[in-house]
Order: structure tokens, then C-alpha cells, then sequence
């Protein structure tokens, strides 16, 4: 019965101690970059170096712009500007691989 006790003693102070928590545990963590505001202007394509979709777990589909000066912009996805530059850079960078 001693072993028993201490057995779950151990037991629970491991998973009281334990930092690794399951992803699907985590009901408050969310992505790092989602977006909450859109810009709702287009930029001239010279000034793009990157764009990317936000995270699925995010709660609004978006575009991450990212800018020759280092800057972050958020477009919404159903912006047409954003669709064609995502389109356009991933389409053009498939075709070189």
C-alpha cells in the first residue's frame, strides 16, 4: 500500500511539475501572427519581398505582406490586390523548382 501511495505521489507531482503541456491542451494558445486589421490599399509589387497566409487556428483568413523595409501588413484574403500578389509570387516560385 506504501509503494501504491508513493507511486501516485510521484505521479502527480511529475505532471504538477511537468511544463510539456499537449497542443491540444493548450485552449489558449493561439498562432503567433494572425491578424485583426487589414489595409485596404494595394502597394506597388516592388515593394513586396514575402507574402504568406496566416495560421488555420487563426480566427480571420489573411495575407502577411512583408515589405522591403521590413514592415508586416495584413490584407484580408477575399482582398483581390492581396489573391494576385499570393498567386503571382507563389506561381512564379513553383516554376523555378
Amino acid at each position: 500500500m506504501k509503494t501504491l501511495c508513493f507511486t501516485l505521489g510521484l505521479l502527480l507531482l511529475t505532471v504538477c511539475c511537468c511544463k510539456a503541456m499537449p497542443k491540444a491542451l493548450q485552449l489558449n494558445a493561439a498562432p503567433g501572427n494572425c491578424c485583426f486589421n487589414f489595409y485596404t490599399r494595394s502597394l506597388p509589387l516592388k515593394l513586396v519581398t514575402s507574402i504568406t497566409k496566416t495560421h488555420s487556428a487563426c480566427p480571420k483568413k489573411a495575407f502577411i505582406v512583408r515589405t522591403v523595409d521590413g514592415k508586416q501588413i495584413c490584407y484580408n484574403q477575399t482582398f483581390q490586390w492581396g489573391l494576385d500578389v499570393y498567386n503571382q509570387l507563389h506561381e512564379g516560385s513553383n516554376q523555378q523548382h
